[in-house]
């Protein structure tokens, strides 16, 4: 469930700002079928692959990251 959210949160923010699938996978150094793993949830994205993903995107990996869920915090 953590990959859906991950891939969700990264094809809105690469679509928000103008990307193509092609064009994102160039910019931050990976595959286009890794990426289309990922935005489809079959793939939980590395620490690099989200950082570089929000060095192109020009937010934070905060930014990007899903929201925390407040369920979780409270066990």
């Amino acid at each position: 469930m953590e990959a859906e959210i991950w891939g969700r949160r990264i094809r809105a923010f690469r679509k928000l700002k103008g990307y193509t699938q092609e064009g994102f996978a160039k910019a931050i150094g990976i595959s286009v079928s890794i990426l289309g793993e990922i935005e489809r949830g079959n793939r939980l994205p590395s620490a690099a692959v989200i950082r570089d993903a929000a060095d192109a995107l020009n937010i934070s990996a905060e930014e990007l990251a899903p929201p925390k869920n407040k369920r979780k915090e409270d066990k």
